[in-house]
């Protein structure tokens, strides 16, 4: 039986990709940092549970509070990046990219003193349109992503990518592993189950019952989600109905939904589950562009 993989991506409210139109990187300063006392809730309750996970840190929020990136790591849990600005990758320049990435995975090295494995971008921007910036994260030498998700979806999604994890070959003969977020079929509908707003938005019911039907197949399961998700207080942004509804929806019990979640199922760290799951599929970069 495989083992599942619990992530958290660090971020503050104000970071979100959704938002981008209306707070502008100029203007976080501006904001509440609610980051450090919503994780630290989190870390709380891994603590009291027993439960390891993987903290995919934003740059921007390890540049701020440092000590919050020592205190995840000195808690057992593997510290990952998620980038430094939270653009999306597909509107990024390839050197602009490059030169964030080395930066935040060099700023959290410095931080835990440790390699920094992983990797997930902002909003799952690893998309047709970006499938250059594998390479440059193998390149950086991360050892794999978390960052493709095999849905369609408005801002992300490549949906007929592997559902399960598996290798990118690259031209050089090196590879990436890639975790992609976990989904499950469900009444002739490809189904995100990965956590996020999914997990707030379906009944509690239905999430439990996806879930376990798609690890008792035998397939390494991954959740994910952001501290904000877990701050009903959090200020409101007006950013239009959509963004909104996804954003603020449920955020007051999702915490209580969580703690359900971690007694229910066992998880553990992004590199452990990868480090489990023996002979990959090989995928090049150039069947994900089909």
């Amino acid at each position: 039986m495989h083992k599942n993989a619990l992530t958290i991506d660090v971020e503050d409210f104000y970071h979100v990709s959704a938002f981008s139109h209306k707070v502008s990187r100029s203007d976080w300063g501006r904001f509440e940092s609610r980051v450090v006392n919503n994780t630290r809730r989190i870390l709380t309750l891994l603590s009291k549970r027993n439960v390891k996970g993987t903290f995919f840190v934003l740059g921007w929020v390890a540049e701020k509070h440092p000590e919050l990136v020592q205190e995840i790591d000195s808690n057992g849990h593997e510290v990952a990046s998620h980038g430094y600005s939270h653009q999306l990758i597909y509107k990024q320049g390839k050197k602009e990219f490059y030169d964030e990435t080395k930066f935040s995975k060099e700023l959290l090295e410095d931080l835990i003193g440790k390699p920094v494995n992983g990797y997930r971008a902002a909003s799952y921007s690893i998309t047709p349109r970006s499938l250059w910036a594998l390479e440059i994260l193998h390149e950086l030498g991360f050892s794999y992503d978390s960052s493709i998700f095999p849905v369609f979806h408005d801002r992300y999604g490549i949906p007929h990518s592997p559902k399960q994890p598996y290798k990118i070959k690259f031209q050089n003969g090196g590879f990436l592993k890639e975790f992609p977020l976990s989904t499950t079929r469900f009444i002739g509908l490809t189904l995100p189950i990965a956590g996020g707003g999914y997990f707030r938005l379906y009944p509690y019911f239905l999430t439990e019952r996806l879930i376990n039907r798609h690890i008792k197949n035998n397939h390494p399961y991954v959740f994910y989600i952001h501290p904000w998700e877990i701050d009903p207080g959090q200020p409101r942004i007006d950013a239009g109905f959509l963004s909104r509804f996804r954003h603020y929806t449920n955020l007051d019990i999702c915490m209580s939904r969580f703690e359900r979640l971690i007694e229910k199922i066992e998880f553990t760290t992004m590199d452990e589950v990868l480090s489990h799951c023996g002979n990959l599929q090989d995928v090049s970069a150039s069947d994900l562009e089909r």
